[in-house]
């Protein structure tokens, strides 16, 4: 049972009686077996009733939870013959972005994951890591995947040790110049300028209660209002959700989680992505390499100017 995030009490206390109904075991009878279907029942509709109307900060907790399914559970479950890479050639091995190559569902690619709890937010070699992947995938000729999930900038205790900004633009620079389809999923928090640079891509698709933006909301708050508290405001106004994201063109595709969000099924979450994904590579694997250039460059001009593609 995940732990419950501040608007789950009611949720928390139906599944606290039915674990311990479940263990008082069979020998409770009938009437216990009886009792504890009609919780799970209540406890189903109360699901979808919370989760069918949550609010963009309630999302943000949701996409933050430590149970859900992070960048190295994907690549795990997804990507078959698996050859993680390390370094960026330059400097240092940083585990804040995993990555390597391998075959989803048969076709070759390289795979970048913001492996969020990795220690620190990722710095540049991290970043420098993930272009000299894609420059890799595109040298022989593999799809490329992303996994997005990475809190905005910190100054804090988290921050990287080196400035990322650079490092940055070049996987942006690298994610443009492919030649080779690229398909982004943000399956947690997308927030910062490295999420912005690991979905430049032909498709991007987002996990249902995952959010995404350029900044954080605490972020947001403080430069707007100067006041961390307007955080609540702050993800309101900054249109973070995956319905937000896919009403502006930003989001191509919503895959659908699990009731109650992909921490209660992690399982199905990344099952439901991976169709996703699928799907998604049909359209762009036989498209010409310089036409697939051309799209990506266009699609993320319109942004932003009501002729999103």
């Amino acid at each position: 049972m995940p732990a419950p995030l501040d608007f789950e009490k009611a949720i928390a206390e139906l599944e606290g009686k039915i674990a311990g109904l479940r263990h008082e075991g069979s020998g409770g009878g009938l009437a216990v077996a009886e009792e504890m279907n009609g919780l799970q029942d209540r406890l189903d509709r109360l699901l979808r009733q919370t989760y069918a109307k949550l609010t963009p900060w309630q999302k943000l907790q949701v996409a933050r939870h430590p149970e859900r399914p992070r960048a190295g559970d994907f690549v795990h479950a997804l990507i078959d013959e698996f050859v993680p890479m390390a370094g960026d050639r330059a400097a240092a091995e940083d585990p804040a972005i995993v990555g390597g190559i391998g075959r989803f569902r048969g076709r070759g690619c390289a795979v970048i994951g913001q492996q969020r709890g990795a220690g620190s937010e990722a710095g540049a070699a991290a970043y420098r890591k993930a272009a000299r992947l894609m420059r890799l995938a595109d040298r022989f000729g593999l799809t490329v995947l992303t996994f997005v999930d990475v809190a905005g900038a910190d100054t804090g205790e988290d921050a990287p040790r080196d400035d990322p900004t650079a490092a940055i633009a070049e996987v942006m620079a690298a994610a443009f110049a492919l030649r080779v389809p690229i398909i982004a999923t943000v399956i947690g928090e997308g927030a910062g300028t490295g999420a912005v640079a690991l979905s430049c891509a032909d498709q991007i698709l987002i996990l249902e209660h995952a959010v995404y933006a350029a900044v954080a909301p605490e972020a947001a708050a403080q430069a707007l209002w100067e006041d961390a508290e307007e955080s609540r405001a702050a993800a309101e106004a900054l249109k973070i959700t995956a319905e937000d994201l896919a009403t502006q063109g930003i989001a191509d595709v919503i895959v659908s989680e699990p009731v109650g969000g992909a921490q209660r099924d992690p399982a199905a979450a990344i099952a439901a992505a991976a169709e996703a994904i699928d799907t998604a590579l049909v359209g762009l694997v036989s498209l010409d390499g310089g036409k697939l250039r051309v799209r990506r460059r266009e699609r993320f001009l319109a942004l932003g100017s009501g002729d999103s593609l």
